[in-house]
């Protein structure tokens, strides 16, 4: 099964990158391709079932990959991953931050358990792994890193917990991407919309129904694909990019720009108009 990328064969030889989440969905099709442009990929997440199946499709496939268990919430667990890395290939020149999680909740319904596992993982999480990587081999040799957030310019209603961490890891892309400059740390977003991917599994039966009417609110009246995220990881990723850094890029296909499926039932209930003139 080889991957067929749009960027040259060889673009990666030689390099080290590191992807969480690896193992499903967008993850997955990150791997393929940095793997078929040369890249030795190390896949990490939580269970290491999944990551040791992309592992074997890319070896079978004539590429080079490491697969472990990487529980973001974890700082041992993390900082034993890169261990795990460094003592393998001696060397991380990359770094995509894709791992996480999340539910389907309306925000008041949210536990206090539920929204520290949502932001622990996705925002708490990548910090830990983008520090560790740091302090571990890209102070001293320079990198550069992809954070996969998500789409979510008007907020993001049903994912109030997520929505706060994408954005969080969109703020903390900013600052690093300054303080970093002078260690040769290149720091970077990628907010995809609407994909369609493994990911659509997780979603309620109900949704899954819904999703194909939400065509009709992007202008390109479709979902991206996977291999679309992975294209443009790989361009932020590669030297072309090297005068990039701090920034998020949406990959929509113009959503953001139009209006939300998101459904706000009728009510009365918002506070009356303010009117300054108004005497009774």
């Amino acid at each position: 099964m080889a991957y067929n990328s749009i960027f040259r064969k060889d673009l990666f030889n030689g390099q080290v990158i590191i992807i969480t989440g690896g193992g499903t969905g967008i993850g997955r099709a990150i791997a393929h391709e940095l793997a078929s442009l040369g890249a030795t990929v190390a896949l990490g997440s939580r269970k290491a079932e999944k990551p040791e199946a992309v592992k074997a499709e890319i070896e079978t496939a004539g590429g080079k990959a490491l697969a472990g268990s990487c529980n973001l919430r974890e700082r041992e667990s993390v900082a034993a991953f890169v261990k795990m890395v460094l003592d393998e290939t001696g060397r991380i020149d990359g770094l995509v931050n894709n791992g996480g999680g999340q539910f389907l909740s309306p925000a008041h319904m949210i536990s206090p358990n539920g929204w520290h596992a949502v932001i622990d993982t996705n925002l708490t999480g990548t910090w830990n792994i983008t520090q560790t990587v740091m302090l571990e081999w890209m102070q001293e040799h320079g990198g550069a890193v992809v954070n996969i957030t998500m789409e979510n310019a008007r907020g993001y209603p049903g994912m109030a917990h997520s929505g706060a961490a994408r954005a969080g890891i969109e703020n903390l892309t900013k600052s690093l991407a300054v303080e970093w400059a002078r260690f040769g740390i290149r720091i970077n977003g990628v907010a995809p919309g609407t994909i369609e991917s493994s990911g659509f599994d997780n979603y309620p039966e109900e949704i899954q129904k819904q999703l194909p009417q939400f065509r009709q609110f992007i202008p390109a009246k479709r979902f991206g694909s996977e291999s679309e995220v992975a294209a443009l990881v790989t361009f932020l990723l590669s030297p072309a990019a090297n005068y990039i850094t701090g920034e998020t890029i949406w990959i929509d296909g113009g959503n953001s720009l139009w209006s939300s499926p998101y459904p706000i039932e009728d009510h009365d209930g918002y506070p009356p108009p303010f009117d300054g003139f108004d005497t009774e």
